[in-house]
């Protein structure tokens, strides 16, 4: 299972929400750079970028900075937020992701996700998930909808999607687990790569992940705030 932890930027700097209230943003540090580099020097190999400016907003705000970690670490990057059409996508693998989530656009043109994603490969798109009372959240989850978040990954794996970042909004920032009985649905319905996100709090949770199967799991707060170690991820790799 990979170990994927994750930078929120907001206003240039590394942030966490709870629950996804923009409200509550706490600001962690002002440069992006030095915890990315941090990370990889860990010995970690995969990093999140969640460009939080762009999630609520019509495109990418932070890539100058996904473009700056991109080429001073050696870091695969995924990153979400702001991707809204073909440019945003060109920019994002042009300054540096190896991977890109797309959520909004999944759930609001699905034809222009899956022309993305046979464009691109299933190995560069992946499926952004997330979710609230089980209902698809989007537009930094400030936007609710009626799709059920099991029914729609199932749907999209049956047109070729392979890889889902999985977020519970409730769970997000809470430190105190992630879903474990909704990714272990989610797995026993469809055959996906799932990456679980939200609420990770312990080694344990990780360890729960992968035996339930999960393919990664991302890792925010417990970090920042030393519920997880750097020294104990090592290790666990």
């Amino acid at each position: 299972m990979r170990i994927i932890p994750a930078i929120d930027i907001l206003d240039g700097k590394c942030v966490r929400l709870t629950r996804g209230d923009y409200q509550t943003s706490k600001i962690y540090s002002e440069d992006p750079l030095q915890i990315a580099q941090q990370y990889a020097d860990s010995g970690l190999e995969y990093l999140h970028i969640v460009d939080l400016d762009g999630a609520k907003s019509n495109s990418i705000v932070n890539s100058r900075i996904l473009k700056m970690i991109a080429s001073q670490t050696t870091l695969k990057i995924n990153f979400g937020g702001g991707i809204k059409n073909d440019e945003d996508v060109r920019i994002a693998f042009e300054c540096g992701a190896h991977t890109v989530t797309i959520g909004s656009v999944a759930a609001d043109k699905p034809q222009e996700f899956l022309k993305w994603v046979e464009e691109y490969g299933t190995d560069k798109m992946i499926l952004g998930a997330d979710c609230k009372e089980r209902m698809i959240a989007t537009h930094g989850w400030q936007t609710a909808s009626t799709q059920d978040v099991v029914e729609y990954i199932i749907a999209y794996a049956g047109m070729g999607v392979t890889q889902v970042i999985c977020t519970d909004i409730s769970k997000d920032g809470m430190l105190k687990g992630p879903a474990f009985d909704l990714y272990q649905e989610i797995l026993s319905r469809c055959t996906i790569r799932l990456v679980a996100s939200g609420g990770i709090s312990s080694i344990a949770d990780l360890q729960r992940l992968k035996t339930l199967g999960c393919n990664g799991a991302i890792i925010g707060k417990a970090l920042y705030e030393g519920h997880i170690t750097l020294d104990q991820l090592n290790a666990l790799c």
